[in-house]
């Protein structure tokens, strides 16, 4: 009895999720307006952060595979990727909106 798997407590028996009757999370997903107007923060977020890394950061070096980097270019190594991260997402749900208003979505040559 105890091994059982029990229904997820958010999702409920049936998957409703939380979306009740005056809910209005009946989209899983953002909006393209919603995250149009959330990348220009998103970017800025990365921006600070990459600021405060930069002048917190001692100027310590660690090997890298056998070279001597700068200790504070580990991190903003991370934080560029996951700004490039935010870029390729932006520019994949431009793709999918287009290819939803546009029909097949397949260019022709």
């Amino acid at each position: 009895m105890g091994s059982e798997p029990q229904p997820d407590e958010r999702t409920g028996a049936r998957g409703a999720g939380l979306r009740g009757a005056g809910s209005n999370q009946e989209r899983p997903y953002r909006t393209g307006s919603d995250l149009e107007r959330r990348f220009p923060v998103a970017l800025g977020l990365y921006l600070v952060l990459a600021v405060l890394v930069w002048f917190t950061m001692g100027e310590g070096k660690v090997l890298v595979m056998g070279r001597a980097v700068e200790l504070r270019l580990v991190p903003l190594i991370v934080i560029g990727g996951l700004a490039l991260r935010t870029v390729l997402a932006r520019q994949a749900e431009r793709i999918r909106r287009s290819g939803e208003e546009g029909g097949s979505g397949t260019p022709e040559s």
